[in-house]
């Protein structure tokens, strides 16, 4: 694997390992920006920390890191419609300009690419 997509892999896998650990230390801001429709908000935040910290962990061997990069690509679509709701209400509490948590929703496509690039079986190897 060439250098700086090995660095990608093991930024990538940290980001989401960090992201995970901060559903529990912080709960309060995860829980909301889940859409009112959604139950059990608190239960799905620690859901969403534990495959992110799974997940991200299993990035690393590259015996799991294909189906990892599949399941991490799965998460940041189903996590999607929090980062909507998050855009149109802000109720997270984080004092943000309106533009800024609209300019984040396109931060998923490049998190979905990012992941997608440890999908093929050569990444595997």
């Amino acid at each position: 694997m060439p250098r700086l997509t090995r660095i990608g892999l093991y930024v990538l896998a940290l980001l989401f390992i960090a992201a995970g650990i901060l559903h529990f230390l912080r709960p309060g801001p995860y829980v909301r920006i889940m859409p009112p429709y959604l139950p059990s908000p608190l239960l799905l935040v620690y859901l969403s920390g534990v495959a992110e910290i799974g997940l991200g962990a299993l990035l690393l061997p590259r015996q799991s890191r294909r189906w990892a990069a599949w399941g991490l690509i799965a998460l940041l679509i189903a996590v999607f419609p929090a980062n909507i709701y998050m855009a149109q209400h802000n109720p997270s509490g984080l004092v943000v300009p309106a533009w800024l948590l609209w300019a984040r929703l396109p931060l998923q496509a490049v998190l979905i690419w990012w992941a997608w690039l440890y999908t093929p079986r050569r990444a595997v190897k």
